[in-house]
């Protein structure tokens, strides 16, 4: 209240200041901040009731101005990364609130748009100028930020989400949404943000146990809102083969993913900007194409059938392979392609050269004389990732397919996906880094899910992977050093069918929850957690409730 001039009665002030205060009750921005209001002065004993009118000339006491706490970041899985705090009342969706996309970014950013609205219950409008309550989605500058990074806004009752690419913006919506179904409403500030690793997923193993279009799809739009963004499809082992074949159609398992399924799959994910890789494993675990081409079968040199493994020294064996590779090609057009290359049983032998004297004339007839099977081996995977490299496919291969001290190297461009160091040419991971080679973090310690819990296994819990693992942890408990860090591209968490009736299909989604949540919060910030795992659960359980 504005001070009159010294000559001012007492009882006019305090009768003064009284009104002040009720007008203040009465104004509901004056209680924005969440304190209470203070009530008026007590009026002292003795004094009158009521205080005469102010003379006319008296200005008119001010209406107050809304004051706000400052914001705290948004509870969110993966957590924010940077939140810049700010005065403000926030944002939350209204029945007139649009998603708005300006007019140059139509074309980018419309699914992205059309989703969020859905989500939240807007409207959507293309090529429309924002208004009080909007979403605003927009492209920055080509290279503005790093890939996949996004800055979030909320001002004056807007909201403004800006990346340097379509990922970016995606994840900048996930955050949105998560910031309303976790609190209500999205805090005043700015969010900057940007993922820690390149490579953040699932691999699921479709081969030994039969999950549904439906539920894979469900998947994605799970790891969607956790900002994963690769789903590994092994499709092919020992047990069977599950998705259509038009070159091969003996092989296929039933049932099985039509290749409609798929592309509906592959479509989705692209739109959730999530890469499918596909997986045709070999030279092992290929079981379910033997028992269609049973003359394809290794041998060791007494007779005996070699489990799942083709005879690499057989070119019938390369050709059907790379016919099925080239099938798939275009049915699965992200860019990475997954070979396998581990577990070829030839070389568990003691001494594969004896006892696979077919494979030792093949690897010395091609490589020279001081050539092993082992070298013949890794030829094959070379061999295959030749087949996918020119069409963009990035190789990637189980770790124990590499091998160290042969004649034949694998190709530096075959990224190195670890799973374990208990595999014959299974090396610890400071041999692959020392290498050079980069590598993805699937860690049979920490990240393995298998149904049954076969062979020692256990399975992972989240609150493990989120105390305890990080992706430099790639074998055991031990992280390698950190100048690696750029090695290592990423983690995805792997669910391995080896006793497929262990578990329906609702209780492996309900068992991954919250692995997969603990693994997406460690690949997008490479710093230890704030919130504590009570804490961490509980915002799990609220975004993304059990069963």
């Amino acid at each position: 209240m504005m001070k009159r001039s010294g000559q001012v009665r007492r009882g006019r002030v305090i009768a003064s200041t009284t009104v002040a205060a009720l007008v203040c009750l009465a104004v509901q921005g004056c209680a924005a901040t969440g304190s209470p209001a203070r009530a008026p002065s007590a009026v002292p004993t003795g004094s009158a009731t009521a205080a005469p009118s102010p003379p006319a000339s008296a200005a008119p006491a001010p209406t107050p101005t809304p004051s706000f706490a400052l914001s705290t970041a948004p509870r969110t899985i993966p957590a924010v990364r940077e939140h810049v705090p700010a005065r403000g009342p926030g944002w939350k969706p209204s029945a007139a609130a649009r998603v708005v996309i300006p007019p140059r970014d139509g074309a980018a950013l419309a699914d992205e748009g059309k989703l969020l609205a859905g989500e939240l219950n807007m409207g959507f409008a293309e090529s429309a100028a924002p208004r009080p309550g909007d979403v605003e989605l927009t492209l920055g500058a080509k290279n503005s930020g790093p890939p996949e990074s996004y800055t979030l806004t909320v001002r004056d009752g807007r909201v403004r989400v800006t990346g340097p690419d379509e990922a970016g913006v995606f994840y900048g919506t996930r955050t949105l949404k998560q910031e309303v179904k976790s609190a209500g409403s999205a805090p005043e500030g700015t969010v900057r943000d940007a993922p820690a690793k390149p490579q953040r997923g699932l691999g699921l193993d479709i081969a030994r146990k039969y999950f549904t279009a439906g539920w894979i799809e469900d998947r994605l739009h799970e790891m969607a809102d956790l900002k994963l963004n690769q789903l590994g499809l092994h499709f092919s082992d020992d047990q069977a083969f599950r998705i259509q074949s038009d070159t091969h159609p003996e092989i296929v398992s039933t049932p099985h993913l039509t290749k409609a399924e798929v592309r509906r799959i592959t479509a989705l994910a692209a739109r959730l900007h999530i890469t499918v890789v596909p997986e045709i494993d070999s030279p092992g675990h290929l079981g379910a194409v033997l028992r269609a081409h049973p003359g394809l079968q290794l041998r060791d040199v007494r007779g005996r059938a070699v489990k799942g493994a083709v005879d690499i020294s057989n070119p019938a064996a390369a050709k059907l392979i790379d016919e099925l590779l080239r099938e798939y090609l275009p049915l699965f057009p992200g860019g990475f392609w997954h070979l396998g290359a581990d577990e070829y049983q030839a070389l568990v032998y003691r001494d594969p050269q004896a006892s696979f004297p077919q494979l030792a004339r093949a690897a010395q007839q091609r490589y020279g004389p001081s050539a092993r099977v082992q070298d013949l081996a890794t030829g094959w995977l070379n061999d295959r990732a030749g087949v996918v490299r020119p069409a963009g496919r990035v190789p990637k291969a189980w770790n124990d397919g590499f091998f160290t001290g042969g004649v034949v190297q694998a190709a530096k461009d075959i990224q190195v996906e670890y799973w374990t160091g208990r595999e014959l040419g299974a090396r610890p991971p400071l041999e692959y880094l020392r290498e050079g080679r980069t590598l993805v973090n699937l860690n049979d310690e920490y990240l393995y899910y298998v149904l049954g819990e076969p062979n020692q296994f256990t399975y992972p819990t989240g609150r493990r992977i989120y105390e305890q693992w990080t992706p430099m942890v790639l074998r055991g408990t031990t992280a390698v050093p950190a100048r690696y860090a750029a090695q290592v591209l990423g983690a995805r968490l792997a669910v391995w069918c080896d006793l497929a009736g262990a578990q329906t299909q609702a209780q492996v989604a309900e068992g991954i929850r919250l692995p997969l949540a603990a693994l997406s919060q460690k690949v997008w910030d490479a710093r230890p957690p704030q919130l504590p795992w009570v804490g961490f659960k509980a915002l799990a359980d609220r975004l993304q409730p059990p069963g």
